[in-house]
């Protein structure tokens, strides 16, 4: 991988060096020392060791996914087993048990099954080649026009991102794009639009449905946990447009950044026909597969059955027909299960101890409106999302949030998630864009001018659209 970063090159290189256990040693230690000198100076104000230990936990939990001093799915281990040890047994809180079935479901909950439902289709798609097959068609619908095939690449990343992994979908259009990025050269502005504009859009139309990313999935956990119901179909309803009009905002912002008219473009060599080895009848499994599982996302308020329920379609489908393998399973990204279950547990246990509910008592004492709180936590949300995993960002801003009074408590989980999902000011900031950047051709500076217009614009968006879909659908329960 290229890095243009001498300070992130040279952690990382001293990281994978023989003595890179020094580094993450001396990082977590580092770490723990100063969540328990923070929490004895909280401690101070005497609410409670309950409280108290879980905001020591939440604060070495956020050190940690900052620092990354070890991976962030052991981080939500780590989690597990301090929730564990401290509301389970007598070995560090006297008389705090609690019954940890809570906390320990969240591996069960429906945000869980949810993923593991997206994550098969994922990989059903990968390995039939509907991802070549999608690439290719978008070619054939919008033409070798250069801004018109920009837009129909993003749109096409977009949409494929709201029912695959951001990570996956980046890497196929990527792969698939490649030769024309080395046919016109890494200098070249078409080359700079596809290189930051395709991860872009999938990260961006992952906020399209609550699959399609991770952030979306812990609010919709944490409202659940509240008895809050938000079906598929709800999110679609802000997310849709939401997704759409920051894409094409992103788009229209290259088009015009990078001047790419006059650009022509000869994409023989990408569209030749190549000899598909996989019969046929796989394919056409992980479409049907595909269309009865969004199928029945989308009707859930007619069916009734819970989305965790109809995530067992491609779970089920794809392994009894054999296009997902053993080797295939093992494959999948179970850290982010690992990461999602961790976080929720820890959002739990704020809730349960009442940490959230001491946090948002002083935030709302600020002589600012309760509207201007949200907005707040829209934008932290999205500038802590640039230096950290938004899905640990999430984690993090999801359970306050929630505490928020009135219609509030429910939209600004809503508009957090939205707002994590538009970080991409940095080659680390998603993963879509750390997949661009590993080619060598894209330098990290490409990616600064959109990720600070959508560091402003999405959060706005992101309040507006929210807000004006609980005031017109949820707002009857509040």
């Amino acid at each position: 991988m290229s890095h243009t970063d001498s300070r992130r090159a040279a952690v990382r290189l001293y990281s994978k060096l023989k003595y890179g256990w020094v580094w993450a040693t001396t990082s977590f230690a580092g770490n723990f020392i100063l969540a328990l000198v923070t929490t004895s100076f909280f401690s101070n104000l005497e609410y409670g060791q309950e409280v108290n230990y879980v905001f020591f936990l939440a604060v070495l939990a956020v050190g940690l996914w900052v620092t990354e001093a070890i991976p962030p799915f052991a981080v939500g281990i780590f989690i597990f087993t301090g929730i564990l040890l401290g509301f389970g047994t007598d070995y560090i809180l006297d008389d705090a048990k609690k019954p940890i079935e809570m906390y320990l479901g969240t591996w069960t909950s429906n945000v869980i099954w949810l993923l593991l439902g997206g994550f098969f289709l994922a990989e059903g798609m990968s390995i039939v080649g509907l991802d070549r097959d999608l690439f290719k068609m978008t070619i054939k619908r919008f033409g070798t026009e250069p801004n018109r095939l920009l837009l129909g690449l993003m749109l096409m990343t977009g949409i494929a991102s709201m029912v695959m992994s951001n990570t996956a979908t980046t890497a196929m259009m990527i792969s698939s794009i490649l030769p024309v990025v080395r046919m016109l050269g890494k200098n070249s502005p078409y080359s700079i639009a596809l290189l930051v504009g395709i991860p872009a859009a999938a990260t961006l139309g992952g906020m399209g449905t609550i699959i399609g990313s991770t952030p979306n999935a812990i609010a919709v956990g944490a409202l659940q946990k509240e008895g809050i119901n938000i079906t598929f179909i709800d999110w679609m309803i802000f997310g849709i447009p939401i997704a759409f009009i920051t894409l094409y905002l992103f788009w229209w912002f290259l088009k015009k950044r990078l001047k790419l008219d006059g650009i022509t473009l000869d994409l023989a060599e990408i569209t030749k026909s190549r000899p598909d080895n996989r019969p046929k009848f796989e394919k056409n499994a992980v479409l049907f597969t595909l269309i009865v599982t969004v199928s029945a996302w989308l009707t859930e308020p007619i069916h009734g059955l819970p989305i965790a329920a109809t995530s067992a379609i491609p779970i089920v489908l794809l392994t009894m027909l054999q296009v997902v393998r053993a080797e295939d399973v093992r494959k999948l990204p179970w850290d982010t299960l690992m990461l999602v279950a961790g976080g929720l547990a820890l959002g739990i246990a704020m809730v349960d101890v009442g940490l959230t509910d001491i946090i948002m008592e002083s935030i709302s004492t600020l002589p600012v409106p309760i509207f201007v709180v949200a907005a707040i936590f829209a934008f932290v949300g999205v500038s802590i999302s640039n230096i950290m995993s938004n899905t640990a960002a999430a984690s993090i801003l999801v359970p306050l949030g929630l505490a928020l009074p009135g219609i509030w408590g429910l939209a600004t989980p809503l508009i957090v998630a939205i707002s994590c999902s538009c970080a991409l000011l940095l080659p680390v900031s998603t993963p879509s864009n750390a997949i661009s950047f590993s080619t060598g051709l894209v330098e990290q500076k490409s990616f600064r001018p959109g990720g600070l217009l959508m560091m402003l614009i999405g959060p706005i968006l992101g309040f507006i659209t929210v807000v004006g879909y609980v005031l017109v659908f949820k707002s009857n329960g509040f």
